[in-house]
């Protein structure tokens, strides 16, 4: 869930945001209708930060790991073949 607030409400209001982000929103801080910044919760931090360190060539093998008890699946992933390219269907038509 997302809650969409200016500048000015997110200065005036702090408290409210950090109280929404505690039940599970997050809050997105707009400038002039923009996204500028947001306040998540912790776990949804650390979630983005393992994303990013990824990276989008690491795929899935690179975020394994991040959960309890997932070793094995890493292990796997890491020891399976690449295929190459997937055949995607002409959409065109």
């Amino acid at each position: 869930m997302e809650k969409n607030i200016s500048v000015g409400e997110a200065k005036a209001t702090f408290s409210e945001c950090i109280r929404k982000v505690e039940a599970g929103y997050a809050v997105l801080i707009t400038r002039h209708g923009k996204p500028v910044a947001a306040l998540v919760s912790p776990t949804d931090l650390e979630h983005l930060k393992r994303l990013r360190k990824a990276g989008p060539e690491s795929g899935l093998a690179s975020i394994a790991g991040g959960w309890e008890n997932s070793e094995e699946l890493a292990s796997i992933l890491n020891a399976s073949p690449r295929q190459g390219q997937r055949n995607t269907p002409d959409l065109k038509n």
